[in-house]
């Protein structure tokens, strides 16, 4: 009797609730308030988020590539929805949890990594305070407080079950796939052109840069769910299914930065596979670095003489990436990177604050520089380098706390690959790492973590190495091989 009495209340719950959500949407249509129909929505929302935080994660990672920014049309809200209202509502609840029942643990807050990513946010704070435009650098300060919360702070909690890293994964890539195939319709519509593979994308993607980049920071993990023998066969048919789809995507996207993005994560797996020395690698790089400073002259006029455009001949577009003396997008980058260095030369210590550079960087632009892309109006975007534009917008500690942070989650995750005696975790270590180094690598010649497209995965993939390493790795001992190897 006791169940029946239960299960009545509980209907009566239901019907309760299904009434007075039919009143809410009658009232809206007939007086023609058609938002209080989100009311429901938002309700529920608020309800899943209170009960199961995790779920709301999970949504708005679903929601992630097919969100809309609304920042270009006539509303003027520099905001994506519906995904980045989720996200902020989730940062509340999560932290409002914190005050009653804390779940952050001293191993979360004080690991090396989650140090160095509050060190950045810290900086961010002050250069927000001594901003040109204080308006412009609060909102992308808190833009970024709420990546962080979410997909690093609060994953970390939820990725404790390995399983949730790989739901994770996939919440991103199934819609991902949608957008694909819509832009793969639309591109097949104007004749699969060059010009057509900068805007198919759009309005999911802003252009193909940010599309192939994201595209090309999942294709490491896809390879390691293909090669995990302890995934069933289904799971490993459809990853190697959804890999030739990105690969066909990044081919038709004519994005260069992502071909070369995913050059250097090949590079990165073949220094793990080989147990490359550590000072072999790192000898390599200064003689490179070396090699470029000794002769940048001669270098820079080679350069200069390469007159490659960009196009749909493969061999060609290839060859463009180096030209630098009529390629527009080539030639505009280095205008956008001179007139961040003559910022930063302005302002060395605190910049011109976060999110700043697009309005401010008009001034700075020389007339032998300009290309015919460039603008004086601040519509043009940002300064296509996650490590020049923070130096122009944070001064010279902007983008050293951005590189430590990668610096530290390239050491712990190396540990976890070298000494780990799980096999498994070690593939899904190396999935999320390479898949970083594609992005640190475009990183190099764009930038998107003002964007939830590309900071839902990046913070996402850096706290499930740290969830891996907190809950799920035990050093082995180490080979007497591998004593001199890529060891931190």
């Amino acid at each position: 009797m006791q169940l029946i009495s239960r299960e009545n209340n509980g209907l009566k719950w239901l019907y309760g609730s299904v009434a007075v959500f039919a009143l809410i949407a009658l009232t809206a249509i007939v007086n023609e308030f058609y938002w209080l129909l989100l009311f429901p929505v938002a309700l529920l929302v608020v309800v899943t988020g209170i009960f199961r935080v995790d779920y709301l994660m999970f949504f708005a990672v679903i929601l992630t590539p097919l969100s809309i920014n609304l920042a270009k049309t006539g509303l003027g809200i520099g905001i994506s929805l519906p995904s980045e209202p989720i996200i902020f509502g989730t940062m509340l609840l999560f932290i409002t949890r914190q005050f009653y029942d804390s779940t952050l643990t001293a191993k979360i807050i004080t690991h090396p990594i989650s140090l160095a990513i509050l060190f950045h946010l810290l900086w961010m704070m002050v250069t927000t305070l001594t901003s040109s435009m204080p308006m412009v650098s609060f909102k992308a300060t808190l833009a970024r407080f709420w990546f962080v919360a979410v997909y690093y702070f609060l994953a970390i909690l939820v990725f404790r079950n390995v399983k949730n890293i790989k739901v994770f994964v996939w919440c991103y890539v199934i819609p991902l796939l949608v957008v694909i195939a819509y832009t793969t319709i639309n591109h097949a519509m104007a004749g699969f052109t060059e010009k057509a593979a900068h805007t198919s994308m759009v309005p999911f993607y802003n252009d193909h840069t940010a599309y192939a980049a994201l595209i090309a920071m999942f294709i490491p993990l896809m390879f390691g769910f293909i090669a995990d023998k302890t995934s069933s066969k289904s799971v490993r048919f459809w990853s190697f299914i959804v890999l030739l789809v990105f690969i066909t995507a990044i081919v038709l996207s004519y994005t260069r930065a992502s071909w070369i993005s995913l050059v250097a994560a090949l590079l990165c797996y073949l220094v793990f596979l080989l147990r490359i020395k550590t000072y072999v690698v790192v000898s390599g790089i200064v003689m490179v670095v070396g090699l470029f400073l000794v002769f940048q002259t001669e270098i820079i006029m080679s350069l200069e003489q390469n007159e490659k455009e960009s196009s749909t001949d493969y061999a060609s577009h290839v060859q463009s990436m180096s030209n630098i003396s009529t390629d527009a997008s080539n030639v505009e980058r280095i205008n956008r990177w001179h007139s961040a260095f003559r910022m930063f030369d302005e302002r060395p210590w605190f910049g011109w604050g976060p999110g700043t550079y697009m309005f401010e960087y008009a001034p700075f632009q020389k007339w032998s520089e300009k290309t015919i892309i460039s603008t004086n109006f601040g519509e043009g975007g940002n300064a296509h380098s996650e490590y020049i534009g923070p130096l122009a917008e944070q001064g010279i500690v902007g983008p050293f706390a951005f590189i430590l942070i990668g610096a530290l989650v390239i050491f712990r995750a190396s540990r976890m690959i070298i000494y780990s005696d799980d096999k498994h975790l070690k593939i899904l270590v190396k999935g999320l790492i390479l898949g970083l180094i594609t992005y640190w690598v475009h990183g190099m010649l764009n930038n998107f973590l003002d964007t939830e497209k590309a900071s839902v995965p990046f913070w996402g993939f850096i706290g499930a190495i740290v969830a891996l390493e907190i809950y799920h790795y035990t050093k082995s001992e180490q080979p007497k091989e591998q004593k001199n190897s890529l060891n931190p």
